[in-house]
């Protein structure tokens, strides 16, 4: 079974460059040697795509020490890079939520954007009812995914993580971070488990990253037997 969910590719991209992109966007800092591990490429071939997606200004690179020996040549995306990646909607949304605000109150607006979430839990209804917790887990994950947000699920020491790479609606996030608490709910509710927030794309960090505690643990046990 795959953990992992495909994520969108980056705006005008695709192949070794694309992959490398999406690599950078879910590790924030690689090497190229680490790069060309993760894609199974030659590092000949990744220093390559790597001058050139630096020529375009969407990748930049650090000296960092990792343990002894030389400095590494950590990479990520610039800004520019990150741009790349899709966030559905920005100026007419806030436009729209703008509108709301002055009509009807902040609050109104705030109602609106949670009710995204409850219409993504309707939807998913049908195919929960019955669902394992590992299916449910799939089902959720899938669907952030396809609303953009490059939602994967992992296996941790402490039970399972549940990780954003991109926040699909960075903007209104930031000017209503309400929704991030509704999201946390969705996620609890669709998933009948118990969610902490362990990092937030909002606090400066590379991914949000929920904590997810199913009843005994059954996730791991079906997928441990599975």
């Amino acid at each position: 079974m795959q953990e992992r969910q495909a994520p969108p590719q980056p705006l005008g991209h695709k192949g070794p460059r694309a992959a490398i992109l999406v690599e950078l966007k879910r590790a924030q800092r690689l090497t190229a040697t680490e790069l060309a591990a993760r894609l199974g490429a030659s590092l000949n071939a990744v220093r390559h795509h790597l001058k050139e997606l630096e020529a375009e200004s969407l990748v930049a690179y650090e000296r960092e020490r990792r343990g002894v020996g030389a400095p590494a040549y950590a990479y990520r995306l610039t800004p520019a890079g990150e741009a790349l990646f899709p966030r559905r909607y920005e100026e007419t949304l806030m436009q729209l939520l703008d509108r709301v605000v002055e009509r009807e109150g902040r609050e109104a607006a705030t109602t609106m954007l949670e009710s995204q979430f409850d219409a993504l839990q309707q939807r998913l209804a049908p195919a929960l009812e019955r669902a394992s917790e590992q299916e449910r887990l799939e089902l959720v994950t899938q669907a952030l995914a396809d609303e953009g947000f490059m939602a994967e699920w992992r296996r941790a020491d402490d039970g399972v993580a549940l990780l954003e790479h991109n926040c699909a609606i960075l903007a209104v996030a930031e000017r209503f971070p309400e929704i991030c608490a509704a999201e946390e709910r969705f996620i609890a509710r669709t998933l009948d488990a118990t969610v902490e927030r362990q990092s937030h794309i909002l606090g400066g960090c590379g991914a949000c990253t929920y904590r997810l505690r199913f009843r005994a643990g059954a996730v791991l046990a079906t997928k441990e037997n599975g």
